[in-house]
């Protein structure tokens, strides 16, 4: 990965819009990633790198606490709420006619931007999924209640999904098979609800191995199998990322595994370069798991900086 400017890129804007939610995960702390990203210079990486930024501001703050009632699926109504309005959101964004930067917040945010993008296409449209998990889990496949870990088993409508969360957009199913494309998953880390649907609905996925070992050719084979005319949301969830290379996401379990921040955003350059990109969504950022790499909260920034510089 090589940073620097390119005196003959055409610029372009990208709207920014905050989502500082952790309704939706295992504890509170990603709800501070939108505004620590912002103090660590985000904006200014951007107008650096040339992309014409506008920023929208934030939805409405929700902080993690136990959910006693619904212990299986904690604080489904904030969840909901979240991302409808991203929903709405990036919708008016896209109708501006600009590709839009979602900051989380947990991955509860791709769903939101897919809404939206289908409500601006009023077509189908695709997903590629960045994330070390598959997070198609519902309810009654585990136990652990976070609805972070449900996304896209509420966006393909599998059994057991909550109704408040998988009818809450325009189109019920959100997506389907055909337009979600895995890349960088470790298989192991799956439950056997998912791996059961991953292979029910032919889901394709590309692997965490697949993109330490060419992170290029990874990129290209995840976007081969999105259907060929369907714009498209890239969602990043940073516990993909090797954490002791990038210590930034909630999930610190993958320590010295995964890629480093250099093969991920030598892999998603490809991604945002494909023509059909039109949002990406960032979740799972703990600004706190940075606190002793100081310099680690502007690197990133530098690095989403370099990633969209090559958007067509």
């Amino acid at each position: 990965m090589t940073m620097g400017t390119d005196p003959h890129r055409k610029p372009f804007e990208l709207s920014l819009l905050g989502v500082p939610s952790s309704a939706g995960s295992y504890a509170a702390g990603q709800e501070r990633a939108p505004r620590a990203l912002r103090e660590a210079g985000l904006i200014r990486a951007l107008l650096d790198a040339g992309i014409g930024v506008i920023d929208r501001g934030d939805l409405p703050e929700q902080i993690w606490a136990p959910d006693s009632a619904a212990p299986r699926a904690q604080n489904a109504a904030a969840v909901v709420e979240s991302v409808t309005a991203l929903a709405g959101r990036v919708h008016d964004e896209l109708e501006r006619q600009r590709r839009v930067l979602v900051v989380g917040g947990n991955c509860t945010v791709a769903t939101g931007a897919v809404a939206g993008l289908q409500r601006h296409l009023r077509t189908p449209c695709g997903i590629v999924y960045v994330d070390r998990h598959f997070d198609m889990n519902t309810p009654e496949t585990t136990r652990e209640g976070a609805l972070d870990w449900m996304g896209l088993g509420h966006a393909l409508d599998l059994p057991g999904a909550l109704t408040e969360y998988a009818a809450a957009f325009d189109t019920r199913p959100l997506l389907g098979p055909g337009r979600v494309a895995f890349l960088g998953v470790d298989p192991s880390q799956a439950t056997d609800f998912e791996r059961e649907h991953v292979a029910r609905l032919g889901l394709d996925v590309t692997t965490q191995s697949e993109v330490i070992d060419d992170p290029v050719r990874a990129a290209h084979s995840a976007l081969a199998a999105l259907q060929d005319d369907d714009p498209f949301v890239l969602h990043v969830d940073v516990d993909v990322l090797d954490f002791t290379d990038a210590p930034l996401a909630e999930n610190t379990s993958g320590r010295n595994l995964g890629p480093s921040l250099a093969q991920l955003a030598d892999a998603l350059r490809v991604v945002v370069a494909d023509s059909r990109w039109r949002v990406l969504t960032l979740g799972e950022i703990n600004p706190t798991r940075a606190a002793g790499v100081p310099r680690m909260l502007p690197h990133l920034n530098e690095t989403l900086a370099w990633i969209l510089r090559s958007a067509a």
